[in-house]
């Protein structure tokens, strides 16, 4: 957990969130061109970048030994360094593709890493930011794969393994998924009672009511739906997917807008 009870975004500045680019997966662009694609991305928003939130699955995969991180990814990790080496602060969650960072992209590129959700002020309006996963996801097998990945015994026995093995076995794992849900319906809105992301963010908003923005990633779908407990309102973003639609939010301190890039 990451909470902040306010984060100072300089005047005329805006916050940007992306999320679930799978840098790695082969299954439909190439690794190197997705790369390239989302940092042309990156160049055009610094100029007016107050903060970056990366909220997950952003590798997909990845695994951090004590001395060894996987290899590639260099231009994007490049690009997180410039932002922060220029004071642009980038943080980057956990998603379940990528729950086993450690301090590698924060001692190396400067970000801040995200392991359940980040919580505070922006802009004048409060966020409430996860990647998205644990929000009652109804799958009991994506469940129990998720509590085993975050045991940390698991991923102490894990990291004895050769990293060779535990990457071909991490992208083989990945790419076996990916193509499962290739046709799938799960990659389109299931309606209001089936989204069990707005269904934990109704719970929650009623609790807390303080909350202006629930955003979410992991779904892989762009929604904006609107929160309402009596008087109070709220608004749900789930922000998409960069493997095909390179969706992304910007949020300016009076509307956070989804908005879909493609380079010129």
């Amino acid at each position: 957990m990451t909470k902040a009870n306010t984060l100072t975004i300089a005047e005329g500045k805006k916050v940007y969130f992306a999320s679930d680019a799978h840098f790695g997966l082969e299954l439909f662009n190439s690794p190197i061109e997705s790369q390239k694609h989302f940092c042309k991305w990156l160049d055009s928003i610094r100029p007016d970048c107050g903060a970056l939130f990366l909220l997950g699955d952003m590798f997909d995969y990845w695994f951090e030994y004590r001395s060894v991180v996987p290899k590639g990814f260099v231009r994007f990790m490049a690009k997180l360094a410039e932002f922060t080496d220029n004071g642009i602060p980038v943080y980057i969650f956990y998603g379940n593709h990528d729950m086993w960072m450690t301090d590698y992209l924060e001692k190396e590129c400067g970000c801040t890493i995200v392991p359940d959700y980040w919580e505070g002020d922006l802009l004048g309006k409060r966020f409430h930011m996860e990647h998205g996963d644990a929000n009652g996801d109804p799958s009991i097998s994506f469940k129990l794969m998720r509590k085993f990945f975050r045991n940390k015994f698991a991923q102490w026995c894990f990291r004895w393994i050769h990293p060779d093995l535990t990457m071909w076995f991490g992208y083989l794992w990945s790419n076996r998924n990916r193509k499962r849900k290739k046709d799938s319906k799960e990659k389109n809105f299931l309606g209001e009672d089936k989204e069990f992301q707005i269904q934990w963010a109704k719970k929650d908003f009623a609790k807390h009511q303080e909350i202006d923005y629930y955003v979410f990633g992991h779904r892989h779908i762009e929604l904006m739906f609107p929160l309402q407990n009596g008087e109070k309102k709220a608004t749900l973003a789930i922000i998409g997917e960069w493997i095909n639609r390179c969706t992304y939010g910007v949020f300016d301190g009076k509307e956070f807008k989804l908005m879909n890039w493609r380079a010129d």
